[in-house]
């Protein structure tokens, strides 16, 4: 599954985001980058972990952090999710799923008895130099932005 670790260079990404706006590893160097994965807009859990990251979102900023949310969900969907909340951070529309494999939280899940493939939630911090400085794979929906700015 997740291969990834803290020391690891972040994978070079390219995605667009609800509004057709380009992202990429290279845009964010001299910040800090959290790009948390999800695995559907508007669902309970996925809900409550971006809502408390717009929340926080002051704190963020003041501790030279960007934020950017992927699922696999369309950009029509992002948009809903983004506008409903006021989100103030993009959310990529990985359709193709490429930055969603890129950083390897694609693989086999559990629900209720059921297996499946899908996104694991999951949480990378990346440092002003492109170079994974936390991977959160147990993340709390209600108080992630407390784990990330432990």
């Amino acid at each position: 599954m997740i291969t990834l670790k803290k020391g690891d260079k972040a994978p070079d990404f390219s995605s667009l985001d609800q509004d057709g706006k380009l992202h990429q590893l290279a845009d964010y160097k001299g910040k800090k980058l959290v790009v948390f994965f999800y695995p559907k807009a508007s669902t309970p859990g996925c809900t409550a972990e971006a809502c408390d990251l717009r929340d926080n979102y002051e704190r963020f900023k003041a501790n030279n952090y960007e934020l950017l949310g992927v699922s696999a969900d369309s950009a029509v969907a992002q948009t809903k999710f983004k506008d409903k909340y006021e989100f103030q951070f993009p959310l990529l529309a990985d359709i193709d799923k490429s930055v969603i494999q890129a950083f390897g939280v694609w693989g086999p899940k559990k629900f209720m008895g059921k297996e499946y493939d899908g996104i694991h939630r999951t949480t990378f911090v990346i440092d002003e130099n492109g170079i994974i400085d936390d991977v959160i794979e147990k993340v709390k929906t209600k108080e992630h932005a407390a784990q990330i700015l432990k």
